[in-house]
């Protein structure tokens, strides 16, 4: 049940925003092993111009680049599950996304099961409330 929230240096864009979703949620369930039907996906956009690396706008720099933050369940995933889902996503957003610059960013926030839930139910519950049966 991870929430992405992607950032795009691109102007809006329905049908990219899809295939980018599509792609975020298929290498979600692949490599992090969850499930499609609780997997959110939120993008946003901000102009080139407003994107700077090193104090140079990408509009500038003429590159593209995204950040994507995904919080996932603490515990639930390895780290080789982990540098596999950064390393296949970036080269997926390079493809999506053109000339992409190298600082681009993939964070993967690992969040205590008591902390964050969906449905009003916290993850720890969900959990606990699975064991027992």
């Amino acid at each position: 049940m991870p929430i992405l929230n992607v950032t795009l240096s691109s102007a809006l864009d329905v049908a990219q925003s899809t295939r980018i979703a599509a792609t975020l949620t298929r290498l979600t369930k692949q490599l992090l092993l969850k499930d499609e039907t609780l997997t959110s996906v939120a993008i946003s956009h901000v102009a080139p111009a407003h994107w700077f690396i090193g104090a140079t706008a990408l509009a500038q720099l003429e590159k593209t680049t995204f950040l994507l933050n995904i919080l996932v369940t603490d515990e639930t995933n390895t780290a080789s599950q982990k540098a596999a889902y950064i390393a296949a996503v970036f080269a997926a957003m390079a493809e999506e996304l053109g000339d992409l610059h190298e600082v681009s960013y993939i964070h993967i926030h690992d969040a205590r099961a008591a902390a964050w839930g969906y449905g009003g139910l916290t993850q720890q519950y969900r959990a606990v409330r699975k064991t027992l049966g």
